[in-house]
């Protein structure tokens, strides 16, 4: 199981944080260590004094496979829910301005929060879906998979050139703006089509 990001795929958050909007689809990896696992609080990392928050909408993937035309792409997926990827933003800058891989940035441990999974019906349009974020019941993040730069279908045609998708892998689909700092004690709260599908706790 690995965890598959996209960075950069909504041209208002490329542009909140000054960063080009990309042209092809921005990818970097979380590990498996970097679920955060269900009910559990995220502890603060000690490693930095930046946490941010980056609500998006989470794709499961069903079936395995490779080199993944974009018009059979909807096969390979069943479910979505709404995850956060926690950033240590002080920390990518610093990889970042020194040239080299953020991955620490993105990839520690419980930095991938993912809410409950809704099974995809036929009445679900994947590229028709709001999701929505709030800290402590005031609304930070509202994205639209219409928005997307980059589509979930075109994502798996072109992540599969590269990288064997799997049964269960999972693909970040790429944050809205609206980002921003982690503080302690904050209760996040992530919804799908306004249901709510993940809570999470600071600490």
């Amino acid at each position: 199981m690995k965890i598959i990001c996209i960075g950069r795929n909504y041209a208002d958050h490329a542009k909140e944080l000054n960063n080009d909007v990309p042209t092809q689809p921005v990818i970097f990896m979380k590990p498996k260590s970097a679920l955060l696992l269900p009910k559990k609080p995220l502890y603060y990392p000690e490693f930095t004094d930046n946490l941010h928050y980056e609500c998006e909408l989470v794709v499961k993937i069903c079936k395995n496979g490779k080199y993944i035309q974009e018009k059979f792409a909807h096969k390979y997926y069943n479910a979505v829910s709404v995850g956060i990827d926690f950033t240590a933003r002080d920390l990518q800058k610093k990889l970042k301005d020194q040239g080299l891989p953020w991955e620490l940035s993105k990839a520690f441990d419980a930095s991938a929060a993912v809410g409950k999974f809704k099974e995809l019906t036929p009445e679900m349009d994947i590229n028709n879906l709001k999701f929505e974020l709030s800290r402590n019941g005031e609304v930070l993040q509202s994205g639209h998979t219409k928005d997307m730069i980059f589509s979930i279908n075109s994502i798996i045609e072109y992540v599969s050139q590269y990288i064997t998708i799997n049964i269960g892998d999972l693909i970040f689909t790429g944050t809205p703006a609206g980002v921003g700092a982690v503080n302690v004690y904050d209760t996040f709260i992530g919804t799908l089509e306004g249901e709510e599908l993940l809570k999470v706790d600071i600490r």
